[in-house]
């Protein structure tokens, strides 16, 4: 039996109407910040109504739908709470009631001294919202500071856990929860300590980063100043490298002016020596030039001589060579003439020839004729030939029609055989780019999907891929319908005849794999052809037009699923007419759901007054279903394919047994074209006999009057002979008489090249005299010359050299070189080469002196400076490093001892829930790093099982009923802490199996209804029964709707008649 309960509170939302009073102000039961009374007016499901809390644990009950969680919404909102806590809409207007402009809540607190309320005015057009603290207008932000003071944190999911944010609860982290535990239940200070040590430790990072900068920047000063003591020591010695350097370059254009003076004095009488010899080998070349100059004029005659007689004898041959061309051409006309009778003689003779074979030719043919004129008549045999051969092209033609017919006939087979492919490939096209979707929006179902393809043949019934694959649409427009209807968990859930087969199926994908896939039975009973309730020709006149079953199609078991679990059967589809005609629509029995062009209605009807409530939601564009693959479609597209294929494997073979027939037809149609042939042969052989025979004559006789008179053409060949011999006596003669002229002329020249060559023999040896003094006379002036030029550079030189070394010696022209520096000048080389070395070697050693400059001791000196005042400050900064690091340890006290005894107690608490419930549980402080403040957190670690281990609660390890039990034991655990003045848990026990729910309830009502504890709020829909009940309860039961008058309602007879039924049923 239920207890009866200590109070009894009654929400009622029709017309305005309050049915119990708020509380006295001064009632000590409630704690500071609890609620006292929650009014709500055109808010969500309410047109108006007053809620009345109890001090402790209050059970909000009623049916779906009701305006349960609209009280949480009211709370959240009424205390300066954002949309995003609750999870629905994101703009504060859309939790007005439709069809009103504004809407209000009004909350009053308690407090000692005088309750506070909280007043907050909801405008939809604007999403603006009007606040009154006590009746006086205020901001949002002074109502947040008031809530504050009262340690209300809305936005804490320790404190306040709505509906929708239930399953975020596990998925908090640790760090998460934690931060949300210090704000619900700690200290006031114990956050704020933990954000300050968090701060310190920023701090204190930043101060270690300074010393360690201080420090290292100390080192290496230290370090460079040690180097450049060195560097000090190494610029004095190259200073005195650098000293004789310049010593040596001043010397050195002294010496080189020296050097080149006395090289001038050796160059002056080296060219006076050139010049004598010069004169003496000009007055020796004289003679000699003299008799070559007559040498030359005795040449120039002969030299004429020899030109002349070389042109004679040069024209004397041309003419010579004229005649030659003109004898051999002689020579080659009598060639041809022999040449020609040769010809006729060969023509004569084959002439000769060609008679007698002709001759011979005729008479064969006439020994042929003969034989044929014997032989029978073979026409008649020509004619059953030429019959036999008609009769086979008739055949031929037949065949060549049919086998004509028979392409045209493939040809359409092909074509449409391709055109059903290219269907069949369109329909696989859409159902990848299905499966495509699939895989980016669930990938673990896309995983499945590939496993179940590759082991199908594991499963004994029909196993369906996930109804978004196999339900196809017949209309695209229609598919928003189907999509809105039946939910994505379904959507993306395989679909299985025998549930052996779905534990097969399960224990593979999500024990092994570790996949999270959904997974349905089809009902026993076929649901697929279930009829509807009406016949949808009673429903047209609303604007119905077809129910939702007959807009797509599914495989027999999906099929049956969605209409047990959607009664799609039963879900009818409007237009805009339906939208019109709604309020009569939602009057027809046996409606539930229905579908408007753009909206989705929920009709549901009172148990007790049968009266109506409706609920509606915008329908949304398909996603997944607007790509229709037409299974039955598809299934006659491969039919008549597989048809297509075999008419054409007929049609092959019969085109293989016409191309037999066709071959057969040839043969006999060439054996008889053979036959026939040969017979036309033998019949014209006689004609064409006759033919050749007289042709063969005719030709002969032609032949025998054109003979040739080989005698008179000998006589004429030697005739033509004789007067070309004549022509080449005269051409001879002339070429004799060119001849001698030639000869002669050619002595003349050789005796006049004799003597030019005995001048030139002379006058070569006189030049060759004549050179070699002339060489030696050309080197003398050169020699000379070269001497001269050298002298004036020589000069110049010196002149510059001593202009150059009185300029480095900063010495005047007038003045002579300084004793001092002509002494200085004496400790070192005085030839150019060994200065040279010296300078190299003194530079070589400087140059080993690199990176030094004069500033290198003023740097040393002023680094050392730098040095001292850097040690000072690294010193001050260590000292306040320490000192900071003493107050971050006194910080560290005062935040994690009081924050550890808390975790223990909170550990305490929700162990001995768990053990109570035969599972263990454990709550303890995680901390990677001690003193990395920001990453502690706490750690809820469960187990449901003996056989488990302990598991650290996750939003993926444990079931939802299992992450439900665990937020609210520790929820629970909080609870007698109590430091803060309420806690909201809307529907936490929808996933919990009859006996956790059972545990859990008792759990509340102890741990809830003492009076050390604040105000609690378990908002469910729905309790198990035989539940044990305090007096310390209150418990509020929600009845909205239209037709709830409140002045007829008795709430103890109500109660009365429960119990009364109850006992009937017992």
């Amino acid at each position: 039996m239920v207890e009866p309960v200590k109070k009894k509170r009654l929400i009622n939302a029709h017309n305005s109407t309050q049915t119990s009073s708020s509380p006295a102000a001064g009632d000590t039961r409630f704690v500071e910040g609890s609620i006292i009374r929650i009014t709500m007016k055109n808010f969500l499901t309410y047109d108006y109504s007053v809620v009345h809390p109890g001090p402790n644990l209050n059970m909000i009950i009623g049916p779906n739908g009701t305006g349960k969680s609209s009280i949480v919404c009211a709370i959240c909102l009424g205390l300066a709470g954002k949309t995003a806590v609750l999870g629905r809409g994101d703009k504060v207007g859309l939790y007005v009631k439709r069809g009103c402009n504004k809407g209000h809540i009004e909350i009053e607190l308690f407090k000692s001294g005088g309750n506070v309320i909280i007043y907050r005015e909801i405008h939809v057009e604007n999403n603006q919202s009007l606040w009154m603290i006590n009746g006086k207008h205020c901001s949002q932000k002074l109502v947040e500071e008031e809530v504050k003071t009262l340690r209300i944190q809305v936005s804490n999911l320790c404190q306040f856990l709505p509906q929708e944010k239930v399953g975020e609860f596990a998925k908090m982290s640790k760090i998460e929860l934690l931060e949300a535990t210090e704000k619900s239940v700690g200290p006031p200070e114990m956050f704020a300590y933990h954000c300050e040590l968090k701060n310190f430790r920023n701090k204190e990072k930043e101060l270690e980063n300074g010393v360690k900068e201080k420090a290292n920047f100390l080192d290496k000063a230290k370090l460079r100043n040690e180097r450049n003591k060195h560097d000090v020591n190494r610029y004095y010695e190259k200073k005195r490298h650098l000293d004789v350097i310049e010593l040596l370059e001043k010397k050195r254009p002294w010496v080189e002016y020296e050097t080149a003076r006395a090289d001038l004095e050796v160059l002056k009488r080296e060219r006076d020596e050139a010049k004598r010899q010069l004169n003496a080998l000009k007055q020796a070349q004289a003679p000699m030039r003299n008799r070559i100059q007559q040498i030359e004029n005795q040449l120039k005659p002969i030299e004429g001589q020899i030109k002349i007689k070389t042109l004679a004898i040069k024209d004397a041959s041309n003419k010579y060579k004229q005649k030659q061309d003109q004898l051999d051409r002689k020579h080659k006309e009598i060639e041809d003439i022999k040449q020609n009778l040769k010809i006729k003689q060969m023509e004569a003779d084959d002439h000769h020839k060609r008679i007698s074979n002709t001759r011979r030719v005729i008479d064969d043919l006439r020994a042929e004729l003969a034989k044929v004129s014997d032989q029978p008549d073979v026409s008649p045999r020509i004619n059953e030939v030429n019959v036999e051969l008609r009769r086979i092209q008739v055949d031929r033609a037949k065949i060549e029609g049919e086998k004509g017919d028979l392409r045209r006939e493939r040809d359409n087979l092909i074509s449409e055989n391709r055109m059903l492919e290219r269907k069949l490939n369109d329909m696989n096209n859409m159902m990848n780019a299905k499966v495509e979707k699939l895989r980016n929006r669930h990938k673990d179902t896309f995983a499945a999907l590939l496993w179940f393809r590759e082991h199908r043949n594991m499963f004994e019934g029909n196993v369906h891929e996930p109804m978004m694959l196999v339900i196809n649409v017949r209309d695209p427009r229609f598919a928003k319908y189907v999509e809105t209807h039946i939910s994505f968990l379904d959507l993306r859930a395989f679909v299985f005849q025998r549930k052996d087969d779905m534990e097969k199926f399960m224990t593979e994908v999500r024990d092994k794999m570790n996949l999270r896939v959904n997974s349905i039975s089809a009902p026993d009973e076929s649901c697929a052809n279930k009829p509807p309730s009406r016949n949808i020709e009673s429903l047209r006149r609303f604007g119905f037009f077809s129910y939702l079953r007959e807009m797509f199609d599914a495989p027999e078991e999906v099929m049956s699923y969605l209409c047990h679990q959607y009664k799609v059967h039963d879900v009818p589809i409007g237009n805009d007419q339906t939208k019109a005609m709604i309020k009569t629509v939602i009057e027809e029995p046996y409606i539930k759901v229905l579908y408007t062009k753009d909206e989705r209605y929920t009709v549901k009807r009172s148990f007790y007054s049968n009266k109506i409530s409706t609920s509606n939601s915008a329908v949304h564009q398909s996603q997944y279903l607007t790509l229709a693959v037409d299974a039955d479609e598809r299934r006659q597209l491969e039919e008549q394919m597989r048809s297509c294929q075999a008419k054409m494997k007929e049609i092959d073979e019969r085109q293989k047994a016409l191309q037999k027939e066709a071959a057969e037809l040839d043969r006999r149609d060439n054996e008889l074209l053979t036959e026939k042939k040969q017979l036309s042969e033998l019949k014209g052989k006689k004609r064409q006999l006759e033919q050749k025979i007289s042709t063969k004559q005719d030709s002969l006789r032609q032949m025998e009057s054109s003979a040739i008179d080989l005698q008179k053409v000998e006589e004429e060949t030697k005739e033509k002979i004789a007067a070309v011999n004549v022509q080449k006596v005269s051409i001879v003669t002339s070429l004799v008489a060119f001849m001698k002229l030639r000869a002669t002329l050619t002595m003349e020249k050789v005796y006049l090249t004799m003597e030019t060559v005995g001048l030139m023999a002379e006058k070569a040896q006189l030049e060759t005299e004549y050179r070699q003094g002339a060489s030696e006379f050309k080197t003398t002036e050169q020699r000379c010359s070269r001497l001269d030029q050298q002298k004036a550079q020589l000069t110049e030189q010196c002149k510059g050299l001593m202009k150059r070394a009185r300029e480095i010696c900063k010495i005047p022209s007038e003045q002579s070189l300084p004793d001092d520096l002509r002494n200085a000048f004496g400790k070192y080389p005085d030839t150019v080469d060994e200065i040279d070395a010296m300078l190299n070697e003194e530079r070589s050693r400087a140059e080993c002196f690199t990176g030094l400059s004069e500033n290198v001791v003023d740097e040393y000196n002023r680094r050392e400076q730098e040095i001292q005042h850097l040690e000072k400050e690294l010193e001050q900064k260590s000292k306040a490093l320490n000192e900071y690091r003493q107050n971050i340890s006194e910080a560290k006290e005062r935040w994690l001892n009081p924050l550890k005894q808390l975790v223990e107690q909170i550990n305490d608490k929700f162990s001995d829930f768990f053990r109570s419930m035969q599972c263990a549980g454990e709550v303890d402080l995680h901390a990677e790093n001690e003193e990395e403040y920001d990453k502690y957190g706490i750690r809820i670690r469960v187990k449901f099982h003996s056989s488990q281990q302990l598991h650290e609660l996750t939003a993926h390890h444990q079931s939802g009923g299992e992450r439900s039990v665990s937020t609210m034991l520790y929820l629970m655990a909080l609870q007698e802490l109590n430091r803060c003045p309420f806690r909201v848990v809307d529907e936490i026990n929808q996933g919990m199996d009859p006996v956790n729910e059972r545990r859990v309830f008792d759990i509340v009502v102890r741990t809830a209804c003492k009076e050390t504890t604040s105000q609690y709020f378990f908002i469910t829909p729905k309790l198990l029964q035989n539940l044990q009940y305090a007096e310390e309860m209150t418990v509020l039961f929600v009845h909205n709707g239209a037709a709830l008058p409140p002045s007829e309602w008795n709430d103890k007879s109500f109660i009365k008649r429960c119990l009364s039924r109850k006992a009937r049923t017992h």
